[in-house]
């Protein structure tokens, strides 16, 4: 029998401003959907303009007044996402709540950014950094909870420190696993900055457990002509209600996580359900690879290196 858990209460929203990226299908716009629903303004920076009209249309009929609207942004462009921060920032207005939701996952061939990074390190996780990065005066302003969305591959591999932009060998598994790894570790050392530095800023993660997205299906602009056996398993799993989750569902860990008055920085929420792979929210223990500051630091002070993105010190 297929699951129906498909919502969790959230607080009422109004008068905050929210960002999220990668809304423009899947979980990203359940997320922003949801967020609107709540009454939260909700900026949805996307690289389809078309899929990104069609969203803001499917929120609006969802949820009559929602306030949302688009902006331009490819996470695998440093000048994409600078621009995006000016826009943002000329607008003066404070962001409440952000979740770094967008990603991609396993093009079977290495491709690379604009920037010259190894795609999946570049735009899961170097994209978002300098995105919060450029967006921090927002984030202080609205003493923002920023949610960084990672995933149960985060608990597998390591990052390849040796070569970051697999120019030696190229496994599209590994090198996702790690823009994850090094996306939760940012997520977990932005927190500590914070409170250290004086920010006002929470920062936690989510993962969204399994669920029959659009992440292992056919994406033809990243070389993947067909839908992938693994998202087949995973949708005939999800239809039959067994162990995976549904789209539905994987969105709400990540709304628990950045709206719930429950949910704490340097918090880790997903899944509650066998393996932490389909059913209601819950705080989870950290993955054995994002602990210790160490590496976090290590994460931060390259990615500040590789992207020119630095973050004050006070």
């Amino acid at each position: 029998m297929p699951r129906q858990i498909t919502d969790i209460p959230l607080p009422d929203l109004s008068g905050r401003r929210a960002v999220v990226t990668g809304a423009s299908d899947g979980i990203g716009r359940g997320i922003a959907t949801r967020l609107a629903s709540a009454g939260a303004e909700v900026v949805l920076p996307v690289r389809n303009a078309a899929k990104g009209e069609a969203t803001v249309a499917a929120i609006r009929s969802h949820a009559p007044g929602a306030r949302v609207s688009l902006r331009a942004l490819d996470l695998s462009s440093l000048d994409s996402v600078a621009a995006l921060g000016r826009s943002l920032l000329a607008e003066e207005q404070p962001i409440h709540l952000m979740i770094n939701n967008a990603g991609v996952m396993t093009p079977p061939h290495r491709q690379t950014t604009a920037d010259g990074f190894e795609l999946q390190f570049g735009a899961n996780h170097l994209g978002h950094f300098a995105l919060v990065g450029h967006l921090l005066p927002l984030l202080r302003a609205g003493r923002a909870r920023v949610t960084s969305q990672i995933s149960v591959a985060a608990n597998q591999k390591a990052i390849n420190w040796d070569d970051l932009n697999w120019e030696s060998t190229y496994d599209g598994m590994s090198a996702y696993s790690q823009s994850k790894i090094a996306l939760g570790l940012f997520g977990l050392e932005l927190d500590r900055r914070s409170r250290a530095e004086g920010w006002g800023i929470t920062s936690n993660l989510s993962h969204p457990g399994v669920a029959p997205t659009s992440l292992l299906a056919a994406r033809p602009e990243i070389g993947r002509a067909k839908d992938t056996l693994g998202v087949r398993l995973i949708r005939l799993l999800s239809a039959r209600g067994i162990v995976v989750g549904t789209v539905e569902s994987a969105k709400l860990p990540a709304l628990y996580a950045a709206a719930s008055p429950d949910a704490h920085g340097g918090g880790f929420y997903g899944p509650s359900g066998l393996g932490h792979l389909g059913g209601l929210p819950a705080e989870q223990k950290l993955y054995g690879r994002l602990t210790g500051s160490g590496q976090a630091q290590r994460v931060w002070e390259i990615s500040e290196e590789l992207t020119g993105v630095r973050f004050p010190r006070e």
